[in-house]
């Protein structure tokens, strides 16, 4: 610490100031920045896909699952336009799978093509809603569930034929 030890006899104020202790602060408040600020930065290098709207074909056979939160905050999903709590959603899925595997001629049949799902979910709702739409027709066994969504103005392509 800087003290000045001048004559006794000068009444006049001290005009410095002491520095150090604020060059001190400041010295570690710049060590704290250098070691935190590469790692807020580093990211890993990732690929986002570009979205674009590609038309669906909607066949008789998929599955249309509505999915929204209700007002008490509670999920509601709608096969087509009934209502069904989880229970209700896996024994329709899986009866639609066997139902759809019979048409065809068995599990074995060649060329075999199962139905899809289709999730039109709400803006609003929890990824746990949808996601437990999506769990109960995956353990059905659908292997395609696709979304619904509605794209921005003129974000579109033309199918690939």
């Amino acid at each position: 610490m800087a003290m000045s030890a001048g004559p006794a006899e000068d009444d006049a104020p001290m005009s410095d100031i002491n520095t150090t202790p604020l060059v001190d602060v400041m010295l570690v408040l710049l060590i704290i920045f250098l070691i935190t600020v590469p790692v807020v930065i580093q990211t890993v290098p990732v690929r986002l896909p570009k979205v674009v709207f590609e038309p669906t074909t909607s066949k008789p056979e998929n599955v249309v699952l509505s999915v929204r939160a209700a007002p008490t905050g509670a999920c509601e999903v709608y096969w087509g336009q009934t209502r069904v709590n989880a229970e209700e959603l896996l024994q329709r899925s899986v009866d639609k799978l066997k139902l759809e595997i019979d048409k065809q001629g068995g599990p074995t049949a060649p060329g075999l093509e199962l139905p899809e799902v289709h999730v039109r979910a709400d803006i609003d709702t929890p990824w746990r809603c949808v996601g437990g739409a999506m769990t109960n027709v995956a353990r059905a066994g659908f292997a395609r569930v696709g979304f619904i969504s509605q794209p921005e103005p003129g974000a579109y392509r033309a199918p690939r034929f």
